[in-house]
């Protein structure tokens, strides 16, 4: 199941370790029983960005939360602030939830940016898409948050054909967006989605 060990890291230069054994042995057991295997290995930044694709189905959250249980490591996603009401706040932020205000001058990406700021450790995931609808371009914002808090973002694939979640080339922060997204695009193209006619690569 790629070279991660089942032991959280708590070193400095290793990603923010989550979960415990029993979480452990569950998202491992899961991912067992239905066939899922995970291919290559996360990086060990302290910092970065995780970009997971193709994003086509609701399946994808549960398949996630399965291999963050497996890795025994702590992510953050965005969600609307509207949505962090009582009860559901906590069992949002629990699982890694961080309201963002749309509506605030700051901006989505400056409210991330000061997480990262703020935090010694932290994994952002995103689905890069921005929507489960086929789109193209992709959304190109977690590049400016990754540009803007200095962090390199990680391409992980779920590839539904094969049961494979695949960890990726790393992004540098300080190459441009264009030639970034060219790279994404490469690597999520041989990506087996869900639902292949819901996303899209280029303009055809």
């Amino acid at each position: 199941m790629g070279s991660n060990s089942n032991q959280p890291n708590n070193d400095s230069q290793s990603p923010p370790s989550g979960g415990n054994a029993f979480s452990g042995w569950l998202g491992r057991t899961l991912l067992r029983i239905t066939g899922w295997k995970i291919e290559g290995s996360l990086p060990r930044y302290p910092k970065m960005v995780i970009a997971v694709a193709p994003h086509t189905s609701n399946w994808d959250f549960f398949l996630g939360l399965a291999v963050l249980f497996a890795l025994r490591i702590k992510i953050r996603f965005l969600g609307k602030h509207t949505i962090f009401i009582p009860v559901i706040k906590q069992l949002l932020e629990f699982i890694g939830g961080m309201p963002v205000d749309r509506r605030s001058p700051h901006g989505i990406v400056d409210q991330v940016v000061d997480a990262f700021n703020q935090s010694d450790k932290m994994i952002l995931a995103v689905a890069p898409e921005g929507t489960r609808s086929p789109i193209y371009p992709w959304k190109t914002g977690f590049l400016a948050i990754a540009h803007k808090a200095q962090v390199p973002v990680v391409l992980v694939g779920f590839d539904f054909k094969h049961k494979t979640v695949k960890f990726g080339p790393s992004l540098e922060h300080h190459n441009g967006i264009e030639d970034n997204m060219h790279t994404v695009y490469s690597f999520f193209i041989d990506i087996n989605a869900k639902y292949p006619d819901k996303v899209k690569y280029s303009e055809q």
